[in-house]
């Protein structure tokens, strides 16, 4: 049983993902190359909209649980605010006295263990978190399901097929969803990526 503090002096050597849940390490699976490419793909079209300097994968929360949590997001959008509380920080983790980001993407695995933790646990801890947005891209049932945070909880807007993605915290955003799941290898060229990167605008909604 690990605390909070003794998770962030934890060194793992290893290439494995782990989220801290109520104090024990849960390793994270391998990400299937599906998913791997609609992170790809979600990556490109934020960088569109958001500098990428505000985009991140990697980056951990610490979350509220019966004892200590920390969630690993497939990727997240940072405020102003939580980009600039990890500055100089050796790990990127938001901890709980820090701001929050502004949107976490989660790209469901399959799997009942999977999808619970997800649609359920995540829900209610991004919730807690004050996360402005939490987006649930799910490759199985494809659709995305855009939660806001409205009153200390979630409203959660259901996008299928040819819905447009509406998002308060990235207006521009115009993927629908039909289009995160329409995997194309040209999509994640680097080439496409690289030339995004030069001078993104930053349309990210304050």
């Amino acid at each position: 049983m690990l605390t909070f503090e003794e998770y962030l002096a934890y060194s793992n050597d290893a290439d494995t993902r782990y989220e801290l849940v109520d104090g024990e390490l849960v390793e994270m699976p391998p990400e299937s190359e599906e998913n791997l490419e609609i992170a790809r793909k979600s990556l490109l079209e934020l960088i569109r909209h958001v500098s990428v300097e505000r985009v991140a994968w990697g980056t951990e929360i610490e979350v509220t649980g019966r004892r200590a949590r920390c969630r690993l997001p497939d990727l997240l959008v940072h405020t102003e605010a939580s980009k600039a509380a990890l500055a100089g920080s050796s790990r990127a983790t938001l901890t709980r006295d820090m701001p929050p980001p502004a949107l976490v993407i989660e790209i469901v695995s399959p799997g009942k263990a999977n999808r619970d933790r997800d649609y359920r646990y995540k829900h209610t801890e991004y919730a807690a978190r004050e996360i402005v947005e939490y987006w649930i891209v799910d490759p199985e049932e494809q659709r995305v399901t855009v939660c806001q945070w409205v009153d200390g909880q979630y409203e959660d807007t259901v996008y299928a097929g040819a819905d447009q993605i509406q998002s308060s915290v990235i207006p521009s955003f115009a993927f629908t969803s039909a289009e995160i799941f329409c995997l194309n290898p040209k999509d994640t060229d680097s080439t496409a990526l690289k030339s995004m990167l030069a001078a993104p605008p930053d349309c990210i909604s304050q």
